[in-house]
């Protein structure tokens, strides 16, 4: 998320809804950390579950005013909440018309994070439901994403981050990122290289397996002399990606993953490994681009 001499903001998508705060909190905590502004964002779309139960406007003019008041008024409770957190962080705030995902895409572009809230929809809604943006958005970024669930999760001590390796350079950039998350907050670093047997087992496993612990140790390599600070744990686990990152990050700080993976189709919004740990951690999951900013 860092490069030298840069002050791309953390942009945070804000929620209509003043009971949920957690992404924003992550967001203000993570900009302090680093020394970066903060920039509270709200587009003007869709109707999310903030606007549900009040009166329905006549008239469209009517609706977008009413859209655009309840806008500002997320904006300014926002700032406020962030002041007091953080009362030297410089925040901006964006008001913008249009989808929210397609705002917050170009938001990214000048971004060194987006921030989301996530309420842990079911599969059906997050895909048809327009109260969810997350997944377009983890596909379509040009940034990390972070997606941070509703409500706070416990962390375990000593604290640590948990990131997925599978050798891609989708997975080399997540493993970038993670080793830089980890060494700003004096955490520990699990890096993970899941095994997923096929359907028919091959009479002799060995020498696959040792191929990946190799591929695991050139990848984490580098960075380890990079942050001799972390303490890093790296193995070969067999199970589902999904499910063995799933409960290896149950009380971390948060998960780090690509975008997509080896194996994945050309074309694909997100790789399925992503999107089923978006639906299942219940931790931040930080979703990296294979060239993030």
């Amino acid at each position: 998320m860092s490069r030298p001499g840069d002050h791309r903001p953390i942009v945070v998508g804000v929620d209509p809804d003043p009971t949920h705060r957690m992404a924003l909190a992550w967001a203000a905590d993570e900009a302090a950390r680093r020394r970066r502004p903060l920039r509270a964002v709200h587009a003007e779309g869709v109707p999310t579950r903030g606007y549900r139960g009040r009166e329905i406007p006549p008239s469209w003019e009517e609706w977008n005013a009413a859209l655009h008041k309840a806008g500002r008024q997320a904006l300014e409770e926002a700032g406020e909440f962030v002041a007091a957190k953080h009362p030297q962080l410089q925040v901006d705030a964006v008001l913008a018309e249009g989808d929210p995902v397609w705002v917050l895409r170009e938001q990214s572009r000048d971004a060194a994070a987006v921030v989301l809230g996530s309420r842990h929809l079911s599969r059906a809604q997050e895909i048809f439901g327009s109260a969810s943006i997350a997944v377009p958005v983890m596909a379509r970024a040009h940034c990390p994403v972070v997606v941070v669930p509703e409500p706070e999760h416990i962390t375990q001590d000593p604290t640590y981050f948990v990131v997925g390796v599978d050798g891609s350079d989708h997975s080399a950039a997540a493993v970038d990122v993670a080793f830089e998350e980890a060494a700003l907050r004096g955490a520990e670093l699990r890096a993970l290289f899941v095994w997923e047997a096929g359907p028919f087992r091959v009479f002799d496993e060995h020498e696959p397996q040792q191929e990946c612990r190799r591929l695991l140790s050139e990848i984490v390599a580098g960075r380890r002399a990079r942050y001799p600070e972390v303490d890093l744990r790296h193995e070969l686990v067999v199970g589902h990606p999904v499910q063995v990152l799933t409960e290896a990050s149950a009380h971390a700080l948060g998960l780090v993953v690509g975008t997509r993976g080896r194996g994945g189709f050309t074309g694909m919004l997100l790789g399925s490994v992503s999107q089923g740990v978006l639906h299942h951690a219940r931790c931040p999951v930080i979703a990296v681009p294979s060239a993030p900013g």
